[in-house]
């Protein structure tokens, strides 16, 4: 499932494919991936628009066009015209391919832009989607999101988990509290961090709490780097899958479980 890292690597993708380049044509292959919006208006709404700078919030990801760019690079404030909004789910990414190249299979939507080049929306499964918005509309995303998972303050942070009766895994994976946490990202820190996943988050100090920040701003600025969640050796990621999991740290077995329906990873001796 697409993460935070794996959407600031869509931005980049956005950055080096459409920044700049207008759109000739909208090909919508599958309607199912539309939100909000038809294809007759989507396609008017962006021919002949010219891509702006790509913005992101937690798992969303904002393209305006034209008149639609935000102030200042991501303030969405002042948007006027038309912006595209992305939320991934569980199987989408966005792809740079060759103006004259064959669309694959789960290529939902084709952006023609001048040049080269064209933009591809690919979601296998269509959990979530493409809609067509402008500043009110993403005002109205962002108030049910919490911060930014890469920009969010330690005190920012602390605030947003104190006194939260839940989980601190459940937590975090709540958009609302902060948003582009994921599954694999939230074992990742709180093994980094030496937290049980189960741990009550109002049951945390504050040091507990700050040691956790520290742990994601380590985890997010590896995975940003390398646009996902990498499954290295010497993280928690690239053991999770073995056949017979051992802490990359002190060599225990890994214990498996569920925390809010989510399969999740720990080490009962790192993570007591």
């Amino acid at each position: 499932m697409p993460e935070l890292p794996d959407v600031e690597g869509f931005r980049q993708v956005l950055l080096s494919c459409g920044r700049g380049r207008r759109v000739t044509g909208v090909r919508v292959r599958d309607a199912g991936v539309l939100r909000g919006v038809g294809v007759t208006r989507l396609r008017s709404a962006l021919e002949g628009r010219r891509l702006g700078t790509p913005w992101r919030h937690g798992k969303w990801l904002f393209v305006p066009t034209e008149d639609g760019a935000p102030p200042r690079g991501e303030d969405p404030a002042g948007a006027e015209g038309p912006v595209l909004a992305f939320h991934f789910g569980m199987t989408g990414s966005l792809r740079c391919g060759a103006r004259d190249e064959a669309p694959a299979p789960h290529d939902r939507i084709v952006f023609t832009l001048d040049g080269p080049r064209s933009l591809r929306y690919r979601d296998q499964r269509k959990l979530q989607g493409v809609r067509l918005t402008d500043a009110a509309g993403i005002d109205r995303i962002r108030e049910g999101l919490g911060p930014d998972a890469l920009s969010v303050h330690k005190p920012e942070f602390e605030e947003a988990l104190a006194g939260r009766r839940g989980a601190v895994k459940s937590e975090l994976m709540d958009q609302s509290v902060i948003a582009g946490l994921g599954n694999l990202l939230c074992d990742e820190i709180l093994w980094r961090a030496r937290v049980a996943p189960r741990t009550a988050a109002r049951d945390m100090d504050g040091r507990t709490l700050r040691g956790v920040h520290t742990a994601m701003g380590r985890v997010l600025k590896t995975s940003v780097h390398d646009r996902c969640v990498p499954p290295r050796r010497g993280w928690l990621t690239g053991r999770r899958d073995d056949g017979d999991p051992h802490c990359p740290r002190c060599g225990s077995s890994l214990r498996s479980g569920r925390v809010s329906g989510r399969r999740t990873v720990w080490c009962p001796v790192c993570q007591p």
